[in-house]
């Protein structure tokens, strides 16, 4: 099924002409590297945030071996076992982006999951990573996954499907065996709540919920971030999935669902409960940067919530500190905390430059 296809954009908007058109705007930033020793961005609040990279997490050296080259994403969950798992986006083998052996979503584990020593070490399919799940992108579709997470003994994995950024339906399955194997449990259409629940990220809170964002997945959209809450237990259930809105002055849940922050074009997102707080990473595009919130509970208000900027744009051959060339993702990596914050960046600004890198941020406030 994955064999030697080969990556063809499907339309003019494509993953590459959108991250491209990143780099673009980097030019815009590129005196920040002039006279100075760590990058800044214009935020919404004081304080400063500096980070640092801390290697490598994919590239020919790193997953090559794997048949895995060349991917992003890298979305961090930690195994029941305690590994530590990345699942790839778009995958491929061959000299470059696009050459041969088109596979997604693919799984690369690091059988160390501390922070200080993540290191990919095997796959899932030993020598040669394997798609995760059937896709053989007939008419260029793809499976691009949104959210990895584990509750209890069980991981679960979202999928948007479809050409991407024209999102046909996402779908939700489960492993029970760290990511080995994985078993389909629902979907649902790509123009619920007019498209805006077609990317989700989930929080596993310890009150027996997951809270859920969701927005479009595409990045030329204007999107609302929704919020659903669902159940741990009963995660599979389409039906289970609550909204939260705003009707008849006041905010509540089982209410038709109400954008929670100022609408936007949104890239990655990451939702994840930690320190007894909450945690939000996404990738803004305008200005283009990758930001956090950090709030007391999923109910929040994040439009008084200051946004945090921890990635920002520089062109290539300049990046220092947390300046990186044609950013995205930004996920939170399992075992972080807000004094030591890492979050899995993706790269991509030619065809021998697509990789997922990992993070350090210093100076979240939490």
């Amino acid at each position: 099924m994955h064999g030697s296809s080969r990556f063809v954009p499907a339309s003019p908007l494509t993953r590459r002409a959108l991250l491209r058109s990143t780099a673009g705007a980097a030019l815009g930033v590129a005196g920040l590297a002039a006279g100075a020793t760590t990058a800044r961005a214009a935020q919404p609040r004081a304080a400063l945030i500096t980070g640092d990279k801390v290697r490598d997490l994919t590239g020919p050296t790193e997953t090559g071996r794997f048949a895995a080259p060349w991917t992003d994403l890298g979305i961090p969950a930690r195994c029941p076992d305690g590994s530590m798992l990345f699942v790839g986006g778009d995958t491929f083998d061959g000299a470059g982006v696009g050459a041969s052996d088109w596979r997604a979503p693919v799984g690369l584990r690091s059988r160390d999951s501390a922070l200080n020593s993540l290191v990919i070490d095997g796959s899932v399919g030993g020598g040669h990573a394997e798609g995760l799940v059937p896709e053989g992108h007939e008419g260029n579709t793809t499976a691009i996954p949104s959210d990895v997470f584990t509750v209890g003994g069980t991981m679960y994995m979202h999928l948007m499907r479809g050409v991407i950024y024209r999102t046909h339906h996402s779908d939700f399955w489960r492993s029970d065996d760290n990511g080995e194997t994985w078993q389909y449990l629902c979907q649902w259409p790509g123009d619920q709540y007019d498209g805006q629940f077609q990317q989700k990220t989930y929080a596993v809170a310890d009150d027996g919920y997951c809270y859920v964002l969701s927005t479009a997945f595409n990045r030329d959209v204007t999107s609302d971030l929704l919020l659903h809450r669902v159940r741990q237990d009963a995660l599979g259930d389409p039906g289970a999935y609550e909204p939260w809105g705003y009707a008849n002055g006041a905010w509540g849940w089982g209410n038709y669902p109400t954008g929670i922050t100022g609408a936007r074009r949104w890239g990655e997102i990451c939702f994840r409960a930690m320190g007894g707080k909450y945690a939000l990473t996404w990738l803004n595009m305008a200005p283009l940067d990758i930001r956090a919130q950090v709030f007391a509970l999923p109910t929040s208000n994040l439009f008084t919530t200051p946004e945090q900027t921890v990635i920002v744009p520089i062109v290539p051959g300049l990046e220092f500190g947390n300046a990186v060339a044609s950013p995205y993702g930004g996920f939170i990596v399992p075992g972080s905390t807000f004094a030591d914050f890492h979050i899995a960046v993706s790269q991509w600004y030619d065809d021998r430059n697509y990789r997922v890198m990992q993070y350090r941020i210093n100076g979240l406030a939490a």
